[in-house]
């Protein structure tokens, strides 16, 4: 159980009123919450695009997936054979068969140029579009529209599905925009038999009559020390916080999103009875109930060793059954047009198998996928030379990608923030893929 107030002990009388949970944000829902004030006083565009980002992390090899090379020598081209996509003349590793049947559903990126084979620093860099630098934590997408757009309903603006994105460099994160904009992450297996959100259901033993009881105590509390103390002004504010965190604790779209067993069992079936399979179920939920941005994350990319069994066996399957799915499920709701799917992850893999039977990191090339909001499907764009080393016709960069996604979303190029100290930080330095506007 977290407290959901601040560790300020001027206000720790309030520790007996835990209402439970919340631990997803890093901090208290309640300073979370601070964003409604913020998303009002910003503003909104008029463009209401959401976005669902798949994160791959550890780096897909682009070689065994989307790019293969296949009369390339064996030491570079692998273990698998090349199937036709959907789209004449274009061809994928045969681990990927239902994303070459659906390839007309999506774009695909063949010519990113990563410009960095380092993880940590990857998470920050492609989920920001931004460069590591250590004077300056720029902020990742869903925290930017999070910032930028604000709450569209009692639901965070901003939700991240799963552990599976490196910190250490701030990637995932606010950055310089505040805590308050850093994602809600729900850490819980979505496919468990007893899938439980604790953040956002009260401890076991407490009713939600208890909880309003609670919430009338507080009030009482509140009025006797308002009258009391100087801080009148910072309460009132505070007392806001922890409204719009009950309202969301109460909220029935809260409680209404994260019910998957709500769902047709050959629909969840249709996603993958496995994490990342019904982690882009929820995903599709939280956006229909007012979530901008989410992320879903998966682990265990980084094949250094038995590259081809990991992806043959464990990798590639879940995914290669989720995105077509979702992008069939989001078009078949009238949901497509307006909201942006992409799969990222850290970086390539090199052209060279090494003696474990797997690929190492690579820094100049890479693929990235989009579909929807207007994102041409059966889109495939760039080139890479003969061993997939080196990009050598239409290079973009994660700065590109970038810009391309705040577009998507409505978000003006030129938008500027603000550091704590009060230095003006543009957030968006990249050039739009134009190909897929």
């Amino acid at each position: 159980m977290l407290n959901l107030l601040p560790q300020d002990q001027s206000v720790s009388r309030r520790g007996c009123l835990q209402i439970g949970g919340l631990v997803g944000l890093g901090v208290s829902l309640s300073d979370a919450l601070r964003q409604r004030a913020v998303a009002a006083a910003e503003g909104t565009s008029s463009r209401d695009v959401n976005c669902i980002l798949i994160w791959t992390r550890g780096g897909t090899s682009h070689h065994d997936t989307f790019d293969p090379k296949p009369a390339a020598p064996l030491s570079v081209r692998g273990e698998f054979q090349t199937i036709d996509a959907a789209t004449p003349g274009v061809r994928f590793a045969e681990v990927v068969p239902n994303m070459a049947k659906h390839q007309q559903r999506f774009g695909l990126l063949r010519g990113w140029n990563p410009q960095n084979g380092s993880h940590g620093t990857a998470d920050q860099w492609v989920m920001s579009g931004r460069r590591f630098n250590q004077a300056i934590a720029y902020p990742c997408y869903g925290s930017v529209m999070s910032y930028r757009k604000g709450f569209k309903t009692a639901m965070p603006p901003f939700v991240q599905l799963g552990s599976q994105v490196d910190r250490r460099f701030g990637g995932g994160t606010a950055g310089i925009l505040g805590l308050e904009h850093n994602p809600f992450e729900m850490l819980a297996d979505p496919n468990a038999k007893k899938f439980n959100v604790r953040d956002i259901t009260p401890p076991q033993g407490i009713s939600m009559k208890r909880v309003s009881r609670r919430r009338r105590l507080l009030a009482r509390v509140d009025e006797l020390q308002r009258n009391t103390e100087l801080q009148q002004d910072a309460f009132a504010t505070l007392d806001e916080h922890y409204k719009a965190a009950l309202n969301m604790i109460t909220a029935p779209e809260t409680k209404r999103a994260f019910a998957l067993d709500e769902e047709k069992a050959t629909l969840r079936d249709a996603y993958g009875r496995n994490r990342l399979g019904q982690s882009c179920l929820l995903a599709r939920r939280l956006v229909e109930s007012g979530v901008r941005f989410v992320t879903v994350t998966d682990g265990g990319w980084d094949t250094h060793q038995n590259n081809f069994t990991s992806l043959k066996n464990n990798r590639m399957p879940p995914v290669d059954q989720v995105i077509p799915q979702l992008l069939i499920d989001l078009e078949q709701r009238g949901m497509l047009d307006n909201t942006l799917v992409c799969w990222l992850t850290d970086f390539g893999r090199t052209p060279k198998i090494n003696s474990a039977s797997g690929r190492d990191h690579w820094a100049s090339s890479g693929f990235a996928i989009m579909a929807g909001a207007g994102v041409p499907g059966g889109h495939v764009l760039g080139a890479t030379n003969e061993d997939g080393g080196q990009v050598a016709r239409d290079e973009y960069l994660s700065a590109d990608i970038a810009t391309t996604v705040y577009a998507k979303l409505g978000i003006p190029h030129d938008l500027i923030a603000e550091t704590p100290d009060g230095r003006p930080i543009r957030l968006i330095e990249g050039r739009e893929i134009k190909e897929w506007m």
